[in-house]
């Protein structure tokens, strides 16, 4: 095996699952269910009943706003677009103590507005005016719902209604992890544009037809997520109650290119959602943070008796990681290779692997694989290569 020593240009951090065993112990939370991820790895750090089946509550309407912005996306809706507010999207024919925007017949509202709504003052008639802009009956969004769920691979969460009023949409906390992972992947700009935005002022004057504009009765409501702009980092996500789930929370927070996601779900109290919830972010950012080393190229690989002399090699793997916290310095990486590698040799041959170390030791291994096919070299090609490959055996076992 051949290995070649190169500098390391160290931008953030990876996670060892041993690791998050060592200081797991210490943390304690009081809700019924809880997860900690981290958003660019995937890596659960920790998790309390993870797999407990609870609903969400107002969680359920990220999946509806995803659904909006998924349409707006493939050009099928415009967020500056005026929506029709049908009879069931008004506050007046919600449920007895249904969170409201206050949506009320002839309201001028866009896309972005009712987006708002959802994501701040939590309204499920905004939920259900959204439902309606995508789908013929709010049944027919439900389905929607749920074929993204599937989609995303959601096995335990079912939707029933597109606010989570209903006890009966259900998920876990692991799952809504993940699906807030990949909702941040697909929707970053929700952060700074909905979920971190503190208040939420509605009817304006122009929400209103004309004869009514002189008195709005204009409300503003304030965002849920009490951790915004009270633990630092925290630019997100949804809060939700139902009696039948407790208090919920799925929360987001960045610092030093470092974002965690955390969901509560069963909080006894909102105090005791977020201290939960305050607890479990400062747990991770003590003891874990995400690595993404910047490689340089890797040399190209020596092939024998190929039509060409070398291959190029690459990991195949994204180099991001969760590591614990005082991991990462001083990063080097080594690679071992397979020698020789004797063509014909088919794209993406596992041919080695490349290994990362910090001051404190091994990090990581990352298999290596070739980019592309190697084909086998024409008959004095193979000749020679062979003839040469005889004589560097001789030598290297005589050394």
């Amino acid at each position: 095996m051949k290995t070649y020593l190169f500098s390391i240009i160290l931008v953030s951090l990876p996670l060892c699952s041993a690791a998050a065993q060592e200081n797991v112990s210490e943390l304690v939370i009081n809700s019924e269910a809880g997860v900690l991820m981290d958003a660019t790895t995937g890596t659960v750090l920790f998790e309390k009943n993870g797999d407990a089946v609870i609903p969400p509550a107002s969680l359920t309407k990220l999946m509806t706003i995803h659904i909006a912005l998924t349409e707006v996306a493939a050009g099928k809706a415009s967020l500056d677009e005026i929506v029709d507010l049908p009879r069931q999207s008004w506050a007046a024919n919600q449920l007895p103590g249904s969170s409201l925007m206050s949506l009320a017949a002839g309201h001028i509202v866009t896309l972005r507005e009712l987006i708002l709504g959802l994501a701040i003052p939590s309204g499920n008639d905004a939920a259900m005016a959204v439902g309606l802009r995508f789908a013929p009956t709010i049944e027919a969004f439900v389905e929607q719902m749920n074929l993204e769920a599937q989609g995303f691979g959601l096995s335990n969460t079912l939707f029933v209604d597109p606010s989570g009023w209903s006890e009966h949409n259900l998920t876990t906390a692991k799952e809504f992890a993940y699906f807030c992972r990949e909702y941040l992947k697909l929707h970053s700009e929700t952060l700074g544009e909905y979920h971190s935005i503190r208040d939420f002022t509605y009817p304006k004057p122009e929400n209103l037809p004309p004869a009514y504009r002189l008195r709005p009765n204009t409300l503003t409501k304030r965002n849920g997520n009490t951790l915004l702009g009270s633990f630092e980092g925290v630019d997100g996500l949804k809060t939700g109650f139902i009696p039948e789930s407790g208090y919920n929370i799925a929360l987001t927070a960045e610092r030093d290119q470092t974002r965690f996601i955390g969901i509560i779900l069963g909080g006894t109290t909102t105090r005791s959602r977020d201290d939960d919830g305050r607890k479990l972010l400062a747990w991770g950012f003590e003891h874990f943070k995400t690595l993404r080393p910047v490689m340089e190229p890797l040399p190209p690989l020596r092939i024998w008796k190929g039509k060409e002399d070398s291959v190029d090699i690459t990991t195949h793997e994204t180099m991001e990681f969760t590591v614990a916290a005082e991991r990462g310095n001083n990063l080097r990486w080594e690679t071992e290779l397979a020698d020789p590698v004797i063509a014909p040799l088919p794209a993406n041959s596992l041919v080695g692997e490349l290994i990362l170390w910090d001051d404190i030791g091994e990090l990581r291994r990352f298999p290596l694989l070739t980019t592309a096919e190697a084909e086998r070299g024409g008959f004095f090609k193979r000749l020679w290569d062979g003839i040469r490959l005889f004589f560097r055996s001789l030598k290297n076992n005589t050394n």
